[in-house]
């Protein structure tokens, strides 16, 4: 699903103007593609782009000095798993496992960072990656595989989200019973 795509900037504005006005600047600066461009909860903007990685540097530099102060949040990923990208656009089937890991955070940016280091840390299958719609501006990643690995998952996606301070929570569960899937995923 990843072909092409060698990196991936996003920066999280929390102003909808400036976040359209910065995007517009990102696009202008550098041979970068959108990828997601979007509202999101509450009262944001989502800006997303891939290229080649001086590209993608360029515009999130660019997007973070355009976006100045609404600029809350922001992520560069060289080679981002096509688990993520593929997470991104809906929810993917999966059936490798019984344990369920979420991973929930304050920033879209930051729960896509979070699940991309997750699915590289251990055998787990992402299921979503929902980004601030209904949430309140939050995120949430669900990923599946055996506990151990989603125990290692987990810690490491919410590592990554600890180290800045959006990191709301990280739960794993053993095993979802099948009744919840349907409602929850």
């Amino acid at each position: 699903m990843n072909a092409g795509i060698q990196a991936v900037c996003m920066v999280e504005f929390n102003s909808i103007a400036l976040g359209v006005k910065a995007a517009d600047a990102m696009i202008k600066s550098a041979r970068v593609t959108p990828l997601l461009l979007k509202t999101i909860c509450p009262g944001k903007f989502l800006a997303g782009f891939h290229g080649d990685v001086a590209s993608t540097r360029t515009a999130e530099q660019v997007g973070i000095e355009v976006g100045g102060a609404a600029a809350v949040d922001h992520f560069l990923i060289p080679n981002i798993s096509s688990q993520v990208l593929a997470a991104l656009c809906c929810a993917v089937e999966t059936s490798r496992g019984p344990a369920v890991g979420i991973i929930e955070t304050f920033s879209a940016a930051t729960c896509v960072a979070a699940a991309d280091v997750a699915v590289k840390t251990a055998a787990v299958d992402l299921i979503e990656v929902r980004l601030a719609m209904g949430l309140g501006g939050k995120a949430i990643c669900f990923f599946r595989g055996d506990v151990a690995s989603v125990e290692a998952a987990a810690d490491a996606g919410a590592a990554v989200a600890a180290q800045s301070g959006l990191l709301v929570r990280k739960v794993v569960i053993p095993s979802m019973a099948p009744e919840l899937f349907p409602y929850i995923l």
